[in-house]
């Protein structure tokens, strides 16, 4: 019995030193470098969410690009407003 205490205590104490590291990780990651969001509706129709309303896509938004002013013609680019993520294509230069 006591031997069973101190493996969930272990296992206690291994999850919350894990839980610690991954959860800035984790943030510090998708806040810098990239995230994942979800393509909806028809303005980005045919090359992203082609079956319309009915399924989406998911793109992975690459923030470490824009830090350099690294976009081109052609690009997607997303804008957040308030609790809204809009893709829209860059097409002036």
């Amino acid at each position: 019995m006591a031997q069973a205490q101190g493996f969930g205590r272990r296992y206690i104490k291994a999850f919350f030193k894990g839980f610690f590291v991954a959860v800035p990780v984790t943030v510090t990651f998708l806040d810098r470098v990239a995230c994942v969001a979800r393509v909806e509706g028809a303005s980005m129709q045919p090359s992203l969410n082609p079956g319309g309303r009915q399924a989406s896509d998911v793109v992975l938004l690459n923030h470490w690009s824009i830090r350099n002013y690294d976009v081109q013609r052609g690009d997607i680019v997303s804008l957040v407003l308030d609790c809204f993520c809009v893709l829209e294509w860059l097409i002036a230069s």
